[in-house]
């Protein structure tokens, strides 16, 4: 096919079931199979036509257009053969997403986790988490459908531990207003203060239920399947499509070499891990890598499915416990049947799964934004999971280790504030080190006083 700097609309993806392989319209709002109920993904039917184009070729193209003025292929779209390929340029919503950084670990915290390695900094995205690339996908696809069906009263309805709704309120209120209205569910009283405060202040509906995130998306889950609603969870496939491009920028910041990587991934929903492994696929089916990595799935005791699943060769859904990665509070992935099947065609002997205490979580953040990084308690948990691994032989500290942040610390300060005044609910099961407390100081508005305090000598 003809590489192009700015893409046309090309391909005719379809809605593909997991289960019985049965397809479906693209254009319309579903999110499981109307035959069998099992999860959907999609598929471009014209994947093949990719592969007459040489990897090299790709990866070429895809570093063009970083370079390229079009505003709107500076962020995930600029993979748009990979993504969403059928839309037009001038219906993609692009707010800054993606392109996020890679920052290498600096000696001391690399000497703490036993290896050196890579954090990449999606709490830099506009929401400030890395949701807003599926949410870039997904909100770019529902402006194609209004626009191509003449759509309006659109409601678009999520459920949330947080980061979701902030990307999904802010993404929608971009879209005129006299077409769409966006709607939250969150549990009550386990969504921090900073991230109730982002749909809100995007102006959506918040809708607080009692319960956790499980019992939230019980409740979207049939509303989406009793009514004309558009899904912003990760189980519309639209979602994942754009969260795939984690892997193609992780891919293309190393310079498309793959060699002897593992990548650390918290895991709460599944939609991530599955975009990721899938991203991953896409790019070594078209020979743009030469290998698939390794994949470190990484979750609390207090809520680990995934760890059990790994472990047993069983899934059964859990009952979760309160836990400082509340993203990732979810004892019933909706994304793991697409887990399973990734992990059984693609990754089996690359997909390990690391369970960590809240202390160990707890920890991995402190340390890691005490030594210049601005990680969340997810992005602790992959840190710490890292550690973990290196300690209990998983993996050689050899290897080369990319661990994603996936959200920004700012969101979860309540956490460390909590940490260090002991203030954790005994269900948490925290013992805060006095090692890593820290609190403001008060002194006289004197200087000498603190330069004795500081020990400072005078010139």
């Amino acid at each position: 096919m003809h590489l192009d700097n700015t893409p046309k609309p090309f391909g005719e993806l379809v809605y593909r079931c997991i289960g019985c392989g049965r397809a479906y319209n693209i254009h319309e709002f579903i999110y499981t199979c109307p035959s069998c109920k099992s999860l959907l993904r999609i598929e471009n039917k014209d994947f093949d036509k990719l592969k007459q184009t040489s990897g090299s070729q790709w990866a070429d193209l895809f570093d063009a257009r970083i370079k390229a003025k079009e505003l709107k292929l500076m962020g995930i779209f600029r993979f748009h053969e990979l993504i969403l390929p059928i839309i037009p340029i001038e219906d993609i919503i692009y707010l800054g997403e993606g392109n996020t950084p890679m920052v290498q670990a600096n000696k001391e915290l690399s000497t703490w986790v036993g290896c050196n390695f890579l954090v990449k900094m999606e709490g830099l995205n506009p929401s400030a988490s890395f949701k807003d690339r599926g949410m870039a996908s997904a909100i770019s696809y529902l402006n194609h459908v209004i626009r191509v069906k003449n759509l309006d009263n659109v409601l678009g309805i999520c459920a949330s531990t947080g980061d979701t709704s902030a990307s999904a309120a802010l993404y929608m209120s971009y879209l005129p207003k006299t077409k769409v209205k966006s709607v939250v569910l969150l549990p009550e009283g386990k969504v921090t203060p900073q991230q109730l405060s982002q749909p809100l202040g995007s102006g959506a509906i918040v809708i607080e239920l009692p319960g956790v995130f499980d019992d939230c998306m019980q409740i979207v889950e049939e509303l989406a399947n009793d009514f004309n609603v558009f899904l912003l969870n990760s189980k519309n496939p639209v979602r994942i499509q754009g969260q795939k491009t984690y892997a193609y920028e992780v891919a293309q910041q190393l310079g498309w070499n793959l060699d002897n990587l593992a990548l650390v991934v918290p895991v709460g929903n599944a939609g991530n891990i599955t975009a990721i492994m899938e991203g991953f696929v896409d790019l070594y089916e078209l020979g743009i890598i030469n290998e698939l990595p390794t994949m470190l799935a990484v979750q609390s005791y207090h809520a680990d499915p995934i760890v059990k699943w790994r472990l047993t060769g069983n899934y059964q859904p859990i009952k979760v416990k309160p836990s400082v990665a509340q993203a990732a509070m979810i004892g019933d992935p909706v994304s793991f049947p697409k887990v399973a099947k990734l992990v059984q065609e693609y990754f089996s002997d690359r997909f390990y799964a690391i369970q960590l205490s809240e202390d160990e979580i707890m920890e991995g953040m402190l340390m890691a934004n005490r030594h210049g990084h601005v990680v969340c308690t997810q992005g602790g948990e992959s840190i710490a999971g890292l550690k973990k691994a290196i300690e209990q032989k998983i993996i050689e500290p050899s290897g080369r280790f990319v661990v994603d942040s996936t959200s920004h610390q700012l969101k979860f300060a309540s956490f460390q504030q909590m940490y260090f005044e002991n203030r954790f609910d005994p269900g948490y099961e925290i013992s805060p080190k006095d090692s890593f407390k820290n609190s403001p100081i008060r002194m006289e508005a004197n200087a000498s006083i603190i330069a004795d305090f500081l020990g400072l000598q005078r010139k």
